[in-house]
C-alpha cells in the first residue's frame, strides 16, 4: 500500500510540475487517482511541504511549492 501511494503521488507531483497549478478535481482526472489512495497520495505530498492547497469556490487549488519546481519545469 505505501509503495502505491508513492507511486501516486510522484505522479501528482509530475502533473503538478508540467501543468502548474490545477484543482483538485482536475488533478485527480489528470494522475487517474482513485479514492482513497488519490487523496492519501495529496495528504503525503502536503505533510511533507511539497505542495500549496488553497481554498477555491467548490474545491481546491492544489500546486507545488516554488521551492519543488524544477529549473527545466513550469514557470
Amino acid at each position: 500500500m505505501h509503495e502505491e501511494i508513492g507511486t501516486i503521488a510522484g505522479a501528482i507531483w509530475q502533473v503538478l510540475n508540467a501543468k502548474g497549478k490545477l484543482s483538485l478535481p482536475r488533478l485527480k482526472k489528470e494522475v487517474n487517482g482513485k479514492t482513497p489512495l488519490f487523496d492519501w497520495a495529496v495528504g503525503w505530498l502536503a505533510r511533507e511541504d511539497r505542495i500549496l492547497i488553497t481554498p477555491e469556490k467548490r474545491s481546491f487549488r492544489v500546486r507545488l511549492k516554488d521551492t519543488q519546481i524544477k529549473a527545466g519545469g513550469a514557470a
